[in-house]
């Protein structure tokens, strides 16, 4: 298996590079196509210098990737699972390894950020996993979307590009404490509807190392301006992939890309913005100082092992593997605290993949607080490749009780035709049919229109 500019590996392109702090291992993600199906895994491997090849291409001083390992094991219990003591039930391990983009690695080299299944349904965020113990944290919990980010040099900070603000996710994932058990089949489109092509919503968020907790959902670092063309804090400029920190962790890097036509302008009512940048320039570097931060001292890493204990090693040529799903069937999901869900799960003719994800709430509770009753209901096709299509339908109501004995109530709906929704996870064009709306403490969250 090897890299080089302009090249391919045998099993895929590479794509999402990121070299590993010890500078002698790199991570990366590659699509696969498999039973007619689009997916991705991650990989780590280690850089070797060819000075002079005598196999492979080109002959000519190169960097190989050697001892890969997928960041992925067949054999790992998955997020959500059938009990294996108990066949009629459902579980979920808040613990399960499920790597689904490497986004980078912690400062001192031992842990591997990654997009993961979600922890509450249709919110997607990204975690942490150590690379030897499989320990995993999860770094970012707000029910906007999260993807790029970066770790602080001393570990206790998180980046963020967000849509935290825009309420664009909101519409799916405002209601919290709801298990991620449609998620099995949902998260391609839930995670697509975060752009419009490619008008983006991500704003750069700062998150102390306990994460999105409560009131505290961290802190927009540009969010001073007036919002004027060309400020700080311009909407139209949107944030782009991986802000970085610098070495001493004083500051941090990100950029943005203004939004122009087709993602403003015709029937979007978003107005398309004259350049004020130089030479009418539609891209921009930005260096956030964090004026109240002492330099502290980038980690000295020292190279890791190759090995990684819960991965599974690469072979060239090998089979892409087939993860593990909830065969079809009827289950039940217990709440933590109280109350349970009737699961139905159907699968497709071929049992490749699972169809259906039905469930029925009765006075569910994972926390005490919250009291989850009600359907949902969500099918998911595969019309094109890189193409996912949804029918939703939803009709839950949460009852949340506070700590001075006053009681809210929300709800996440569709409308009485169910809401359809198709689009391509690589273009991100909203398309969709009836309504899906979520209400929470009183306040509408409902999807864009489409096209935006």
């Amino acid at each position: 298996m090897e890299r080089h500019c302009g090249r391919r590996w045998q099993g895929g392109s590479l794509r999402e590079l990121r070299i590993h702090p010890d500078g002698v291992h790199l991570g990366f993600n590659s699509f696969t196509i498999a039973n007619g199906r689009f997916g991705q895994f991650a990989y780590l491997g280690r850089l070797e210098f060819t000075p002079a090849p005598t196999t492979g291409t080109p002959l000519a001083p190169r960097y190989d990737v050697v001892n890969v390992t997928r960041l992925f094991d067949p054999t790992d219990i998955q997020p959500v699972s059938v009990d294996p003591k108990n066949p009629g039930v459902l579980v979920y391990d808040r613990d399960a390894l499920s790597v689904g983009e490497l986004r980078g690695f912690s400062a001192d080299g031992k842990e591997v950020t990654y997009i993961g299944y979600p922890e509450e349904s249709s919110n997607i965020d990204v975690f942490a996993a150590d690379l030897t113990t499989g320990t995993v944290r999860r770094l970012t919990a707000n029910p906007e979307y999260t993807d790029p980010v970066d770790l602080s040099p001393d570990g206790n900070w998180t980046v963020a590009m967000d849509t935290c603000g825009s309420d664009r996710q909101m519409f799916l994932a405002a209601m919290r404490d709801v298990p991620p058990i449609t998620d099995v089949i949902a998260t391609s489109v839930t995670s697509s509807t975060r752009n419009n092509g490619p008008r983006r919503f991500f704003q750069p968020i700062l998150i102390d190392r306990y994460g999105d907790r409560g009131d505290y959902q961290g802190q927009r670092i540009n969010a001073s301006g007036d919002g004027s063309p060309g400020s700080v804090n311009d909407p139209n400029w949107n944030g782009m992939a991986d802000p970085k920190w610098s070495l001493e962790g004083t500051s941090i890097v990100y950029w943005q890309a203004l939004a122009v036509s087709p993602a403003c302008g015709g029937e979007n009512p978003l107005p398309c913005e004259t350049p004020t940048a130089q030479g009418g320039r539609t891209y921009r570097m930005m260096i956030a100082e964090l004026t109240s931060r002492k330099p502290t001292p980038a980690p000295k890493v020292t190279p890791i092992s190759d090995d990684v204990p819960w991965g599974l090693k690469y072979e060239p040529g090998s089979e892409i593997p087939t993860p593990l799903h909830v065969p079809a069937g009827a289950y039940t999901f217990a709440g933590a605290r109280g109350g349970s869900a009737k699961v139905v799960v159907t699968e497709t003719a071929d049992k490749i993949a699972i169809e259906t994800v039905e469930i029925t709430y009765t006075a569910y509770t994972d926390n005490g607080v919250s009291t989850l009753n009600g359907t949902e209901k969500v099918t998911a096709t595969v019309p094109a490749l890189t193409t996912s299509k949804v029918d939703w339908y939803s009709d839950l109501t949460q009852t949340v009780h506070a700590k001075d004995g006053t009681t809210t109530t929300n709800t996440k709906k569709t409308s009485s035709d169910g809401f359809h929704l198709s689009i391509d996870v690589l273009t991100n064009i909203f398309d969709a049919t009836g309504t899906l709306t979520t209400i929470i403490d009183g306040k509408a969250y409902r999807q864009p229109a489409n096209h935006r």
